[in-house]
């Protein structure tokens, strides 16, 4: 016998016919002489009723336990009145048993599948293949799929080419740490796993194929957190003769359509563009979640002349003062108050300055440094109402900016603002084109040194103006997670020698590392952009998951450990020595 139909898929159409299920025992209930039993399977579970007329098939079935394997033959029908399982897409129906066969049998489970536990996550990932069997799970992969596959479709539908990237590649500078992999025939020498295709897909443009993705998988060797992992899947775009705002309409159109299609929600497209200064100002952050709209405001003009010698003494020496209302705030203990301080001083601030709203103005021990006309300010700025809390940061401007947008966040969550129904895309855009990295003293790319530069007036990126320079790049955020990024990129060899020059790579390293990618622009290269999206995180926002290990088959732990197959793990002394290699540890 084989299966005639998922357990799942089962419906009203069925009625009266004969079909064959198989899969998991779910569970298993006696029941006044009849035997119930909830069959699973990755579409769903369907009610299989064991009757005591069939003798041999009702003795076989009290054997059942949880998981095993089986398959069932019989006829659907509907239940009886009053026993309809609202719970299940097939509760309406269930399928009388005919015959069945044990398929294969199951240990004592060391969780349970049927219903949801709270177990730790190294038991769960020791037994993945368990793990995954739980219907919520399941779900999660299949959604995962469906979402593969309108990417898929969408992309194909709007002229794109699928093309593929080398795993095994060359180590280059200017970003995180590679995984490493010896070659057995060049001893000494080693590949490195691609942290992202940017080099090759813009080959593929220099190659003339002028739209290119691929769902692909890249590796960093960095530490991990919920939305990290050591391997992830990356939706990669590469498109030439295009700008920004071409690139940003494929992907809002692309985005729009899988929120469409896979949960029947409908957003708004063209998506908000934010500038990357504003976002840090407003939201403090550069990925900012707009689902709430409590938003920070700068004090710094206003306050470098006050009494209050914390603010003006602040401004005098070159940092900022910026402030956020805390609805409802205002009836907060001192000690909670105090805690709040502490979360700030993660982030590097010394303390915490607050005002209590009232009806007549604000209460704290500092108003009295104030004018009248100055806290009405306040509250004005801060949209601010009786009851509410405000609170000042006055410090450098990074530690401003991370401290009070770590607090907005906090605020929000604490204080039920955001609304976990809502998908609020935007883009972040004019970023700086590079940083300055006080450690090394040089200049290193915010994003990488292939973007191209927006033009100065002088349109020449050096040394002393690069500061001044915005890069074409664009970031797309979902709900204040950084879903991903790209740029316009150089395309010309001149324009990218100039660009590692500011970065101060060595003539010699430029040579090794990036040699052909100079070789290729100097060949006819178009003008060309892309961007990549992070697949997993994608994934978990559209599924509700606040993990990304909730939708990867198989992830690592924190430590970057697979319990399941116990990888890492060393290789015997045969292997090394082809390698040419000996572990020092």
């Amino acid at each position: 016998m084989k299966r005639s139909i998922y357990c799942g898929d089962v419906g009203e159409s069925n009625i009266g016919k004969e079909v064959i299920v198989c899969g998991w025992v779910h569970s298993r209930r006696d029941h006044g002489g009849v035997i119930f039993v909830d069959l699973r399977d990755r579409e769903g579970i369907l009610q299989i009723v064991f009757q005591p007329e069939n003798k041999k098939v009702f003795e076989a079935a009290q054997d059942l336990r949880s998981e095993y394997v089986i398959l069932v033959k019989g006829l659907v029908r509907y239940r009886p009145d009053g026993t309809v399982n609202v719970n299940i897409s097939t509760g309406k129906l269930e399928l009388v048993a005919d015959s069945f066969e044990v398929l294969n049998t199951s240990f004592g489970l060391p969780f349970e599948i049927s219903s949801y536990n709270d177990i730790s996550e190294e038991l769960r990932l020791r037994y993945r293949y368990l793990d995954l069997r739980r219907p919520n799970f399941q779900k999660n992969f299949i959604m995962r799929h469906k979402i593969s596959m309108e990417i898929r479709n969408f992309l194909n539908e709007e002229g794109f080419l699928e093309n593929e990237k080398p795993f095994l590649t060359k180590s280059t500078p200017e970003g995180a740490r590679d995984f490493l992999v010896p070659s057995r025939l060049q001893r000494g020498d080693f590949f490195a796993l691609p942290q992202s295709p940017q080099l090759f897909k813009q080959i593929l443009m220099v190659a003339g194929f002028d739209k290119y993705y691929q769902i692909t998988k890249c590796f960093r060797d960095e530490d991990l957190r919920s939305d990290r992992q050591l391997e992830f899947t990356q939706v990669d775009i590469e498109m030439s003769f295009v700008d920004e705002e071409d690139i940003m309409d494929i992907i809002e159109r692309m985005l729009a359509r899988i929120l469409r299609v896979l949960l029947n929600f409908e957003v708004k497209i063209p998506f908000e563009r934010i500038s990357y200064s504003n976002a840090m100002l407003r939201y403090g952050s550069d990925k900012p979640d707009v689902r709430f709209k409590l938003e920070i405001e700068d004090f710094t003009h206003e306050f470098k002349n006050v009494k209050f010698s914390v603010f003006s003494s602040a401004v005098l020496n070159g940092k900022v003062v910026r402030g956020l209302c805390i609805p409802k705030g205002a009836n907060y203990s001192r000690a909670k108050i105090d805690k709040l301080t502490k979360f700030v001083g993660n982030y590097g601030a010394k303390g915490l300055v607050w005002m209590k709203i009232t009806n007549t103005g604000a209460e704290s021990n500092i108003v009295k440094y104030f004018k009248e006309d100055e806290i009405r300010m306040v509250i004005s700025k801060l949209n601010a109402k009786p009851g509410d809390l405000v609170v000042f940061l006055a410090d450098d401007e990074k530690v401003v900016v991370q401290g009070l947008g770590a607090l907005r966040l906090k605020v929000g969550k604490e204080c039920n603002l955001i609304d976990k129904n809502k998908f609020d895309f935007l883009w972040v855009v004019d970023f700086p084109l590079m940083e300055w990295n006080k450690e090394e003293r040089r200049w290193q790319a915010l994003h990488h040194p292939f973007t191209a530069p927006k033009c100065l007036q002088d349109s020449i990126i050096t040394k002393e103006n690069v500061g001044k320079a915005k890069a074409r790049a664009y970031d797309i955020v979902l709900n204040g997670v950084e879903l991903g990024g790209g740029s316009i990129r150089i395309h010309k060899s001149d324009a990218q020698k100039n660009i590692f020059d500011i970065l101060d790579i060595a003539e010699e390293s430029i040579k090794e590392k990036f040699n052909f990618l100079l070789e290729a622009l100097s060949y006819g290269a178009p003008p060309h952009g892309g961007v990549a999206l992070g697949f997993d995180r994608l994934c978990a926002l559209i599924l509700g998951e606040e993990s990304i290990r909730d939708v990867i088959a198989f992830p690592k732990t924190q430590k970057g450990i697979d319990i399941l197959s116990n990888a890492p793990s060393q290789v015997d002394g045969k292997q090394l020595k082809e390698l040419g290699l000996r572990v020092v540890l």
